[in-house]
């Protein structure tokens, strides 16, 4: 019987180690659950990484939302017989792809879906003459203004000290491409004025040139285009201001820095080079020869 109670003993004390070194065990599980979420993070590292610079230069594609209806700044065009988007937003776009070593990819949509499509990832940013309003900006992040252009009145040299202010076109005929903002202007500081809207510039100039209308709205580096090749018309003294027009912007995806960083710097060395008012009388160029 000792020697039955000995091996029990025996038995017991050692099924109790089997249990003891099992719980012990236990801290290491629970080490490798601590574990997960420093993985999880890492994934959560790499999937932001991915919606950044990087994962546009890893597509190869820069894609730009616009809408495609709102000329000199983007419209659609025939090139060579083919339907293009074209205008200064789209070489814009291209200067930013440029800077990221990447293609232009451009999709165009309705305006009002430009900011949801970029809050959903389907477009890298929005270049659309879009103004940085407070309400835009509560969803989006807005780069410095690109464009913010005076407006101008050209007239026929003859009449330049007779139109001075937009008063003195009360009665007179105002000459406006048709939608542009130009046009916006007139129908809400020039209603005393009669208005003529044409698709062309040059039949604007026409109009102008023959008496036909007393003057002709312009944003100014176009008007000094025009009036450089015709020395019968010049800019007219009018101070224009149009209020709470804070000029053009690119929106971008809320919080994506590095993205906005390259965009400001692009536009901020189109700027000092003088570049951009280059592409705004080219892009009207472009529209007057369809």
């Amino acid at each position: 019987m000792a020697l039955v109670l000995v091996l029990s003993l025996a038995a017991c004390a050692g099924d109790t180690a089997k249990t003891e070194t099992k719980k012990e065990e236990t801290p290491k599980e629970e080490s490798k659950k601590e574990d997960t979420p420093k993985e999880d993070t890492k994934k959560e590292e790499t999937k932001v990484a991915k919606t950044s610079i990087d994962m546009i230069k890893e597509k190869g594609v820069l894609v730009m939302g616009t809408c495609a209806d709102y000329p000199p700044y983007e419209t659609h065009a025939l090139i060579n017989g083919k339907d293009e988007i074209v205008g200064f937003d789209i070489e814009i776009g291209k200067e930013i792809a440029k800077a990221l070593g990447v293609e232009l990819k451009i999709e165009d949509m309705d305006f009002d879906a430009l900011l949801v499509s970029l809050n959903n990832e389907k477009v890298d940013l929005v270049i659309a003459g879009m103004s940085a309003t407070e309400e835009r900006a509560k969803s989006v992040d807005f780069s410095m203004v690109y464009y913010n252009p005076s407006q101008k009145i050209v007239v026929r040299k003859a009449d330049v000290d007779s139109l001075t202010t937009l008063d003195a076109f009360k009665g007179k005929t105002i000459g406006v491409q048709k939608g542009t903002i130009q046009e916006e202007f007139a129908d809400e500081y020039m209603q005393d004025a009669t208005k003529v809207a044409l698709g062309k510039i040059p039949a604007l100039i026409l109009e102008l040139k023959s008496g036909k209308s007393d003057g002709l709205v312009l944003e100014e580096p176009v008007s000094a285009a025009y009036v450089s090749k015709n020395p019968d018309l010049v800019i007219s003294k009018v101070d224009i201001d149009i209020e709470d027009d804070g000029g053009s912007s690119v929106a971008i995806k809320k919080g994506n820095k590095e993205l906005l960083d390259v965009v400001n710097s692009t536009i901020q060395k189109l700027i000092d080079e003088k570049k951009i008012d280059e592409m705004v009388v080219e892009a009207n160029k472009l529209m007057e020869q369809e």
